[in-house]
């Protein structure tokens, strides 16, 4: 079915084609921001993706960046159209993590990312829409509603990062940024058909995201990460450039950023392992299928390439390590009521219980002697993913098991299932054991879109490469995309 739209040849421009046209005056800043305006009036109705509007800061805000491009000026983001997560912060704006609570709090000052992104000349169109409390696979809450997939409204564009990933499909704007420490960036860019980049640990900072009505810090903690989103691999690259460094006022008094080059430039001198099966949970046909084309496709290309090898971590081992992680870090500010239950929780299960669920209860009321413990596996791990990149250079992993999946808002979230070819298995299971792997050891991971299913749903993988060497993910994306394709907008959203 065809979409009604306004009439725009820009929705689906990158970002380096916009900023070439608006430096060489094709038109404005301004028109390019109507039009983003426009799209959004006319289709967001049926998507619900950009839940907090800021278009009249924005008209200001593309008026001077007309006025800068006409004085010389070049900035990577200037006149470029962008959306953030409705989590991050933006002075004057409502943060509220989905959560009816927090619908009057209204963050005093931007978060950094978006202070740097506007340092670099963006024009912020509004916020995204998330899950409750981000602790969903789906974004839908009490205060915003539900995001549609704009592929299919009837399945979810994932989570937590899914308005930002439903807006860049639908042509709301080249970029958006999210966040990530369970997936949330690479579950909604292989949901949507997106790009996605989940930055190596503590390369962009988290001051300004936080719960409200907490202070805004520096720090973010364990595991959790931003990173940006877009439709081509190379806008990645110029967003993480835009945003990347210390926080000037902790560790950029003494450290400064210099990321190390991509390894290689061709992609036939990649090396490259491939794994499309985890001891934990099976991957569905469909994703499975799709690695398996692009796995042909590369050894055509000439790149050395392995299905197996035993110099990464434990696929089980390191999950269950992950999940104690995770419940750890998702504890911290929790009341005491919530603690209380899951004290309850853990009592109640048994020794030999190592689900991953399990494991993540006992992560939420563990000791500081086991969560040493569980941080010392995690550095045996970094050191096995340290030999295990001397010899290769990307892995290639699943985003996640399945395609987009039918919106299911049951509670509770713990007794839902997801069916991979017929079987059931547990809902978060299926989504947390993929985004272990760099997640745990702070890894870069590009996710990217390979594939459709044979029902026209996107497929993308995660391209997870060595610590801080982030341009070497964003390099293989950018070349597999240039070599087999990348994203293409939903049916009816194009033309």
């Amino acid at each position: 079915m065809t979409v009604s739209k306004p009439s725009s040849d820009r929705a689906y421009c990158t970002i380096k084609e916009l900023g070439a046209a608006l430096q060489a005056r094709r038109f404005s800043a301004s028109e390019l921001l109507e039009d983003a305006i426009a799209r959004i009036e006319a289709l967001d109705g049926r998507i619900n993706a950009v839940v907090v509007r800021d278009f009249e800061r924005a008209r200001e805000a593309a008026k001077a960046a007309d006025v800068a491009i006409a004085q010389g000026d070049g900035r990577s983001l200037l006149g470029i159209p962008f959306t953030t997560k409705e989590a991050v912060n933006v002075a004057g704006l409502p943060t509220t993590w989905g959560l009816p609570e927090f619908k009057g709090f209204v963050a005093k000052e931007d978060a950094l990312v978006v202070t740097r992104a506007k340092r670099a000349g963006a024009v912020l169109l509004g916020k995204t829409n998330v899950p409750s409390g981000l602790g969903d696979f789906q974004s839908y809450n009490d205060v915003y509603g539900t995001t549609n997939n704009p592929w299919d409204i009837g399945r979810s564009p994932g989570g937590s990062s899914g308005g930002s990933a439903a807006a860049l499909a639908a042509g709301f704007g080249p970029l958006s940024f999210g966040s990530d420490i369970g997936g949330s960036l690479r579950v909604p860019a292989h949901f949507c058909g997106v790009y996605a980049h989940k930055p190596s640990f503590g390369l962009v900072p988290f001051r300004g995201y936080n719960k409200p009505p907490r202070e805004p810090l520096p720090f973010p903690g364990d595991l959790a990460v931003i990173g940006p989103m877009a439709r081509t691999a190379a806008d990645l690259g110029t967003a993480l450039d835009a945003i990347a460094g210390p926080d000037e006022v902790s560790e950029g008094i003494g450290y400064r950023l210099m990321l190390p080059l991509a390894r290689h430039k061709t992609l036939s001198e990649f090396r490259v392992l491939v794994v499309d099966s985890h001891p934990l949970m099976p991957t569905d046909a469909s994703v499975r299928t799709a690695i398996d084309r692009l796995a042909e496709r590369l050894e055509k290309a000439g790149i050395k390439l392995a299905r197996s090898s035993g110099l990464p971590p434990d696929l089980a081992d390191s999950a269950r390590v992950y999940m104690r992680l995770l419940g750890a870090a998702r504890s911290a500010g929790e009341s005491p009521e919530h603690y209380k239950d899951a004290q309850s929780a853990a009592a109640s299960l048994s020794a030999r219980d190592n689900s991953l669920a399990a494991e993540r209860v006992r992560g939420t009321v563990m000791s500081h002697r086991d969560w040493l413990e569980a941080d010392l596996a995690r550095e045996r791990s970094r050191e096995q993913w340290r030999q295990f990149f001397r010899e290769w250079d990307v892995v290639l992993y699943p985003a996640t098991a399945v395609p987009a999946m039918s919106h299911d808002h049951s509670q509770p979230i713990e007794a839902r299932q997801i069916e991979i070819d017929g079987k059931p298995y547990p809902y978060n299971d299926v989504f947390y054991v993929w985004a272990d792997p760099a997640t745990t050891c702070g890894l870069p991971a590009t996710a990217a879109p390979i594939d459709h299913t044979a029902g026209g749903l996107p497929i993308g993988i995660q391209i997870i490469g060595p610590f801080l060497e982030d341009r070497t993910t964003i390099a293989f994306a950018e070349l597999i995309e240039r070599e087999f394709g990348g994203f293409v907008p939903p049916p009816g959203y194009a033309g």
